[in-house]
Parts: C-alpha cells; structure tokens; sequence
C-alpha cells in the first residue's frame, strides 16, 4: 500500500465545520491501516484573502500541484462581495482549477431511497435516480477573453466571451464516451446551437466524434428544455454531456431532486490529479452554527477513493454507511427541522457506520 498525500483546503464558512467530518474518517481510515494517507492544509477564498490578500497563493496551487488530491469545502463569503473579480474569494477557486488543468468535472445525482418524500418532485420520478453529469470546467465564459467593464457612448456595460475550442470539447466528450460505455450508452449533450456559434461547434464536434460510436444512444438538447426535463422527467437521462455554465446551473438545479443540495459531492479532474468537493456553496447563513450537512463532504471523500486512489471498496462502504445513517432516521437541518442532529454528530454517526462495515 503506497503512501499518498492529499492537501485540504477547508475554505470558508461552514468549509471548516464539514471538514472536521472528514478528517474523523481519515483518521479512522490511517489507524486501521485500511490506508496510508499523510494529509495537510491549505487556505483558499476568504481564508486566504483573511491572511495573505489574494484568494489562493502561489505556494498553495504548488502544493496542491505536488498532492495526490485535493480535497476542498467551500469558498466564498459575504464579507468580499464587493471586491474586484481578481480578489474576490470564488476567483482563487477558477485559479485553481485551471492551474490544474480540471476540465472533467463529475456530478453524479442519485436518490437515498430513504429520502424520496424529502424532494420537491413526486416519488416515481425519483426512485432509483442514477443520472451523471459531465461538465467541461475551465472553458466556456468563466474564462473567455476579452471581459471586463468599458463605457459606449456614455454607458457602462460589463462583457464576457464565450468560447470554445474544438480540442476542449473533443477530450471532454472522450471522456463522458468512456463514462457512457460503462453504464447505459446514453449520452445527451446540451446546447444553445440555435442562437449561438460556440454552441453550433460544440454540437458539431460532439456528432463527429460519435461518429465512431454508434453503439451509444447520443441526443441533443437545448438547455432551456434540459431544464424543464430534468424536472419532468428526470429518468430519461442517463450521461449528461455539458458546457461549463450551462453545467454549473443543470447541475445545480438536478441536485434538488435529492431533496438537498448538501447531500451530492463532485469530482474534478484533469490526466494526472483530482479534486474533490461538495457541490454546495460556503453557506453563510448557518455557519458557526453546527448544523451544516457534512455528507456531500463526506460523498466526496468517498469519490476521492473511488477516482483518484481507485478504492472502489472504500468508496462503496462510505456512501452505504451514509445510507445507513439515514435510513436509520438521522438527519440535519437542511432535511428535518423539527427533529435534527448537529453537523458533528452525523459525522459521528457515519463514521460509527463505517467502523460497522469494516470490521
């Protein structure tokens, strides 16, 4: 068993409360010897601003260059809104991101059957949910040039550029290709190609290079109707193929199907490394408070093993310990409001689970 070396990046708001859920299980993990993992800690977003005035540090991105993996909380806080876009917390996160090349990024959204009457959406839409996302990252207008402010004629306006290269959407189709032979052969692939160019070549390269594989089932579908049919009918997806922000939204949006956003974790990676993180946001509003929900970090932990240090064994035992734990009637605020158990105490109790499924 090689030794590995992850760097944690807690972030800001309830980034460090769900973190400490995190470091029991890999505290667990090393005593028991089931792994050898040396970890460390680093600042991003807010935290970092707080001691060095830049959202992430040089010293940071090498750091997490020469890791394993990374696993990261959340980034963002209130007390930076106004900051221009280079200091504001969420740009060390683009930093980071493209400083290590993470154009894949992985939103698997799936349903604890326990937790069917907790979603918006009636149960037989749900049940069984097992839908994957694959988003490009670190294209598309989060990154395109020119942006910026300018005044015409007298009025402000703000621009950004989105932007596609035919060899960003043919690796990240490779990869969704790859995903898909694994599970259902189905592939939809979101677009705009009735009103913008950048989508046209997106929807141009995707057909070329499934071209080859005949044997998946490929669709294409404007994200406007991706939206409505998430929400419609939910199981007719099986591998979503999508752009960066037309991702961050579907993404966002499938997630409530699950009946919180704190429950789903994500992946993202490039040829060489992973990170690793909740798909939900700092949530200022209930940090300090001790009733974050740490199993989207937890999922992630879960994802780290299952991507990134091929554990498929851990990752499997991680996310039924989680459902044992709910199934069981315990949950956090986000799910019971009435009758909850605190961010450290369900990182107790999954933990308790995990100890039971190792033994």
């Amino acid at each position: 068993m090689s030794k590995k070396n992850i760097l944690i990046l807690p972030g800001d708001e309830v980034g460090p409360e769900i973190t400490t859920e995190v470091i029991k299980i890999l505290d667990f993990l090393n005593e028991s010897k089931m792994t050898d993992i040396s970890y460390e800690f680093g600042d991003i977003g807010g935290a970092s601003l707080d001691k060095y005035n830049k959202p992430i540090t040089d010293d940071t991105l090498e750091r997490a260059r020469k890791s394993d993996a990374v696993l990261l909380a959340s980034v963002g806080t209130p007390k930076y809104d106004n900051n221009t876009r280079e200091l504001k917390p969420e740009y060390g996160l683009l930093v980071l991101r493209k400083y290590l090349n993470l154009f894949i990024n992985i939103r698997p959204i799936f349903v604890f059957n326990t937790l069917l009457d907790f979603s918006s959406i009636k149960a037989e839409l749900i049940n069984d949910l097992d839908i994957v996302i694959i988003r490009e990252l670190i294209g598309d207008v989060y990154f395109g040039e020119p942006r910026g402010f300018k005044d015409i004629n007298g009025d402000r306006v703000g621009y950004n550029t989105m932007l596609y290269s035919e060899s960003e959407v043919q690796r990240i189709t490779k990869f969704a290709i790859d995903i898909s032979l694994k599970r259902k052969k189905r592939i939809t692939s979101i677009d705009k190609a009735n009103v913008l160019e950048c989508s046209q070549l997106w929807r141009q390269t995707v057909d070329r290079l499934m071209n080859d594989h005949t044997n998946i089932d490929l669709e294409h579908m404007y994200v406007d109707n991706a939206a409505m049919q998430i929400i419609k009918n939910p199981k007719q997806f099986d591998v979503i193929l999508t752009p960066n922000l037309f991702g961050d939204i579907l993404s966002d949006a499938a997630s409530m199907l699950t009946g919180s956003i704190g429950l789903l974790p994500s992946a993202s990676l490039s040829d060489s490394t992973g990170m690793f993180e909740p798909i939900h946001g700092s949530a200022p509003d209930i940090a300090g408070q001790g009733v974050a929900n740490p199993i989207a970090m937890i999922l992630s932990l879960g994802m780290m093993f299952e991507y990134t240090f091929h554990r498929q064994d851990l990752a499997k035992i991680i996310k039924k310990s989680v459902d044992d734990v709910l199934q069981s009637g315990y949950f956090t605020k986000d799910l019971s409001q009435d009758d909850f158990i605190t961010t450290s105490e369900m990182g107790d109790k999954v933990l308790e689970s995990i100890k039971n499924h190792v033994k």
